[in-house]
């Protein structure tokens, strides 16, 4: 946290003195944890660590798993099987793995919204949250790739299908989706290079984690109360923060335990409850399953997918102005990448002044509204392609877009915010009068 005043690192012992002028590892990682963090950080700033725990574990697991699995058309659900039937706790390790997606994602999403109720976006946090954005990609490329991985009924057409929206773009189409399958079909040169890939994202992910830590550790962290810390005196900074250690490091440790708790409960007790049936039969190019869904965490964009039609006015017009380049798939995939880069433009879509969402009554309303819509988004994409239902996504579609990008910049233009504390050590004391402040 550059900028912050606050106690440096001192070696004391002779090694520590040699080590420190050759690698600083004992300096770092004490400046990383000692680092001065906001005192009014409350329960929604505890996802970071289950985020890590589960990147963590996914990797961990991933590579136990790699070293029985065959990626081969023949033989990759038979490998599957052995390594739950076969291999010394393997059908524990599979369904930690497959569940430990589940976690990682659901961390993520309530992680992301944490930010955008409480505007972690805004400057000088942009390039924090892009990079956050670049991250849930990667997982998103991860999660889609290993579901393949299995290689049964589910895996395959759900690959079949989502690898034929590549095919959609106009003029490149064609060429792009040959080059990602390594054939007109998805065959086992998809299977290997989809394997290829999975295994090596969660490092890239890795990397851009420690990016993403780099980057708030400089601009510092955000709070609820959108108040940055005060720059002046290390006393000043202290009445605003406390060292992350132990005070908030103890704190996300219980909350990662108790999290835990409920995890491998569902791991033990109900492994394949987020899971699809069809994926314990073997794939089979020759019978197409009766409804083919994604994983959970992907609904809510594949609902935005499948709502763009032909029947959509929006659709036809956007074809009658391309001369019929731009159709109904292609305005689809249009739509669900769309979906995500809004989110990501939100730095710049947020007009507001004011950093957080306490203190922005308008937009509280709003802001409910979208998780209610992404949760309805979510719902919809697990049915079938046609009324009701399509009719309900094309109406929570249309809100996701309609909320970052024409109520977010009228908000900032025609909303009161209430009054905002001065410093947060105010709104500390607004929400813990009778907390001290530790002895120093």
């Amino acid at each position: 946290m550059s900028g912050i005043p606050h106690d440096k690192y001192e070696p004391k012992t002779g090694f520590e003195k040699w080590l420190d002028v050759r690698l600083p590892i004992v300096r770092l990682l004490y400046d990383t944890i000692m680092i001065p963090t906001p005192k009014n950080l409350n329960w929604w700033w505890i996802w970071g660590i289950v985020l890590a725990f589960a990147l963590v574990l996914q990797i961990v697991t991933g590579i136990v798993l790699a070293m029985h699995y065959t990626p081969h058309v023949e033989m990759a659900f038979a490998s599957i099987e052995h390594i739950m039937r076969n291999v010394n706790g393997g059908a524990v390790l599979r369904y930690t793995h497959m569940n430990g997606a589940s976690l990682f994602f659901l961390a993520v999403y309530i992680h992301m919204f944490r930010g955008l109720f409480y505007g972690s976006y805004k400057a000088p946090r942009e390039v924090t949250w892009i990079i956050g954005m670049l991250i849930y990609l990667a997982m998103m490329a991860t999660g889609f790739m290993g579901y393949v991985l299995p290689w049964g009924q589910m895996s395959f057409w759900g690959a079949t299908v989502i690898t034929g929206l590549f095919g959609a773009i106009p003029f490149v189409g064609d060429a792009l989706q040959t080059w990602l399958l390594g054939g007109p079909a998805v065959d086992n040169a998809t299977l290997n290079r989809f394997f290829s890939l999975h295994y090596l994202l969660p490092f890239i992910i890795a990397a851009l984690v420690i990016v993403h830590i780099w980057a708030f550790h400089t601009t510092g962290n955000n709070n609820p109360s959108g108040v940055e810390v005060r720059r002046g005196s290390k006393a000043e900074v202290k009445k605003d923060t406390l060292p992350f250690w132990p005070y908030f490091v103890i704190k996300d440790l219980f909350a990662l335990a108790v999290i835990l708790v409920v995890f491998f409960a569902v791991v033990g007790f109900m492994p394949n409850y987020l899971g699809a049936p069809e994926n314990y039969i073997e794939a089979n190019p020759l019978a197409t399953p009766a409804e083919i869904v994604p994983e959970w965490y992907f609904l809510p964009f594949y609902a935005i997918l499948r709502s763009f039609t032909s029947d959509v006015w929006v659709v036809q017009i956007a074809s009658f102005v391309t001369g019929g380049i731009v159709d109904a798939k292609f305005f689809g995939v249009l739509a669900m990448f769309g979906a995500i880069i809004v989110m990501a433009l939100v730095p710049w879509l947020d007009t507001s002044r004011v950093r957080s969402g306490k203190y922005r009554p308008m937009f509280r309303w709003w802001f409910y509204l979208l998780i209610i819509d992404f949760i309805v988004l979510m719902w919809a994409g697990a049915r079938p392609a046609q009324p009701p239902y399509s009719t309900i996504s094309l109406i929570g579609s249309t809100y996701w877009f309609a909320y970052f990008l024409v109520i977010l910049p009228l908000l900032g233009i025609i909303e009161k915010p209430a009054k905002m504390p001065e410093t947060i050590e105010e709104d500390f004391n607004n929400h813990y009068p009778s907390a001290k402040t530790p002895a120093e």
